[in-house]
């Protein structure tokens, strides 16, 4: 439903209630008026019976005086009976007997009295004479003169009056009730969400909007988190694109840097190993000097034609080359050419491989690329030595393999171990960034995923999860 449908529909409903309630009210004021002006005829009937009777009758004693005291309470002020000469021949006013009324104004019937004050106060409403001729027979023997009060009548009309009021002022209080809960029901969503447009025009798009209702609110809210999807659909996009711009731009430098780095480090490597067989030949004595310098020489380009190659790998596509092999000899391949490395800096392996680990159909070469990335970062986080924990098992969930690589050293911040991954992201004082990234590209090209846990201070696993693939017969 709308917001102009319901607002429509609260107005007609706060009119049908103002309508029914002022119904209602006449109704009870009109009833109430009727049984007062009954009761009050009743009252004038009988005292024009009694004063009739009185009049035609001999007796001495006057019945006005009893009637009158209950009479008052209803309305009646007076009662007077008039001879037909316009003497006051009985009253219920004592003072009054013996005074003559003047006959043209009695014959009017029903008239106006005027006002007049009774121990200093004057009547609350204007009265009222009732004149009734009596006539027996042909014979006119005078008049019956009521005079009364319709101060009941005018205290329905004026309690009827401020009921409407009252009614009136209840009606205008629900609209008003309701005006302000819609306002609110209407701007707070409306306040929220431009408080969450400019969350998203300040670049964050994370905002999404609850859809509570259907109306005009709801189809903006709908609108707005559509567009932010969308927003978010670019920015995905944009970065794919940004990606395989820089991964072009990082191919293009690798292709310069294999061309004119790989080249001469090879060439230092022969040429070291030759330096070092002639100087071994001349100078016996030096050898073990001379092998060690020569054995550093090599590491250290072993190591630039290493990130040589990380830049080769991170920007060209991966080409998988599997075979069958087991994560034991897997690991000896690659721990071979690191132990002394690891031993100068003492750090220790601690292998904990499940027996039931079945073989696995992957490429050596790159796995041993990822292996040694995680190794070699784990001897740098504990740069006072420790123990590296190699784990292999079955994972919890059936077809996949678990391989964790545990340290003790710092762990990452935790702002930090999202960004692990990212392209030349780096903690450290050497490296250029690749190391992670390469091997997260390594393990998702053979169907997998890596899983980081770090505490700062406690140490970081790095925990890799592969399917185990069908081995060839």
């Amino acid at each position: 439903m709308n917001l102009n449908t319901r607002l429509v529909l609260i107005m007609i409903s706060l009119l049908v209630l103002a309508v029914m309630t002022l119904f209602s009210l006449n109704q009870f004021s009109q009833n109430t008026l009727v049984r007062e002006i009954q009761d009050s005829s009743q009252e004038i009937s009988k005292a024009v019976q009694l004063s009739i009777a009185d009049l035609t009758s001999e007796a001495e004693t006057s019945r006005l005086t009893e009637y009158f005291e209950g009479a008052r309470q209803k309305g009646i002020n007076e009662i007077n009976i008039i001879n037909s000469e316009g003497e006051i021949i009985d009253s219920t006013n004592p003072e009054k007997i013996g005074k003559i009324k003047d006959l043209k104004k009695l014959e009017k019937g029903v008239r106006s009295a005027p006002r007049k004050s009774e121990g200093g106060t004057i009547l609350s409403q204007k009265p009222y004479d009732v004149v009734v001729p009596v006539i027996v027979g042909d014979e006119h023997l005078g008049y019956v003169q009521v005079n009364m009060l319709l101060d009941n009548i005018q205290n329905i009309q004026h309690s009827n009056f401020i009921k409407r009021l009252a009614a009136t002022a209840m009606v205008f209080t629900v609209g008003i009730a309701f005006s302000i809960y819609l306002s609110r029901r209407y701007t707070d969503p409306i306040h929220r969400l431009v408080q969450d447009f400019k969350k998203v025009s300040s670049g964050d798009l994370s905002v999404t909007i609850p859809v509570e209702s259907t109306d005009e609110v709801g189809e903006l809210a709908k609108g707005f988190n559509e567009m932010v999807e969308k927003l978010r659909e670019r920015e995905t996009l944009e970065k794919r694109l940004y990606e395989a711009e820089h991964l072009s731009r990082v191919g293009q430098l690798a292709s310069g840097i294999a061309h004119e780095i790989r080249n001469p480090l090879n060439y230092i490597s022969l040429a070291i190993d030759h330096l070092r067989s002639e100087v071994v030949e001349q100078c016996p004595e030096r050898a073990g000097e001379v092998t060690a310098l020569a054995d550093k020489i090599r590491e250290e380009v072993r190591r630039a034609n290493y990130m040589v190659i990380n830049f080769m790998n991170y920007g060209r596509p991966l080409k998988l080359r599997k075979s069958e092999i087991t994560y034991s000899e897997l690991l000896e391949r690659t721990l071979s050419v690191l132990y002394e490395r690891l031993a100068a800096q003492q750090v220790t392996i601690e292998q904990r491989i499940s027996p039931d680990l079945p073989v696995l159909l992957l490429d050596p070469e790159l796995m041993r690329n990822c292996i040694t990335n995680f190794i070699t970062n784990a001897a740098q986080a504990m740069p006072n030595g420790g123990t590296i924990v190699l784990e292999g098992e079955l994972d919890d969930e059936p077809g996949w393999v678990r391989l964790g690589f545990k340290d003790q050293g710092c762990g990452i911040a935790v702002e930090d171990q999202e960004k692990v991954f990212q392209p030349y992201f780096t903690t450290k004082d050497v490296g250029i960034g690749l190391g992670l990234a390469i091997t997260e590209r390594i393990v998702k090209a053979h169907g997998g995923e890596i899983l980081v846990a770090s505490s700062p201070g406690e140490g970081t696993t790095f925990s890799v999860r592969l399917p185990m693939e069908e081995l060839k017969g």
